[in-house]
């Protein structure tokens, strides 16, 4: 499962050995609505489906009922400036199913505080007013640019 090299083990000098493995997993917002016991990661292209449930069961201690994955092609698009074709690298989807009784929930990291918007607002209400300003200030010089005021 691992290619990383690791020095051999001597007698008279004990080493402490972590094994890594190669893989990587991404949890990912689902775009659509599913079902609660339902998660999506974007995976290694190497790891097979035996692999991810391994990953996740050993490693994280999920307790994993199916493993659903799927290729998403790359987009070819044409460079801007060179001209020539890209293409995007493909992404490897996992769909994680859990047990009926575990649900989960994507975490809401960036928490809105109740008195956030409000501050928001007024902020922004300045900053309209400044820019209302700043266009009377400058609407009778049209061929100056806006960074040379007066």
């Amino acid at each position: 499962m691992s290619t990383r090299w690791y020095p051999l083990y001597q007698r008279g000098n004990p080493q402490l050995r972590v094994f890594l493995p190669n893989f990587w997993m991404k949890l990912v917002q689902p775009c659509a609505n599913q079902q609660p016991n339902l998660v999506q990661f974007h995976c290694s292209m190497e790891m097979t489906k035996h692999d991810i449930k391994n990953y996740l069961e050993k490693i994280y201690n999920v307790p994993v009922i199916d493993v659903k994955t799927r290729i998403a092609l790359g987009k070819f698009r044409k460079d801007i400036g060179k001209g020539y074709v890209v293409k995007d690298d493909d992404i490897k989807f996992a769909y994680v199913t859990l047990p009926k009784t575990m649900k989960f929930e994507f975490p809401d990291i960036f928490e809105k505080k109740k008195g956030d918007t409000e501050d928001d607002m007024k902020s922004l209400d300045e900053a309209k007013k400044s820019f209302k300003s700043f266009i009377q200030r400058n609407k009778d010089r049209p061929d100056i640019p806006s960074w040379f005021s007066i």
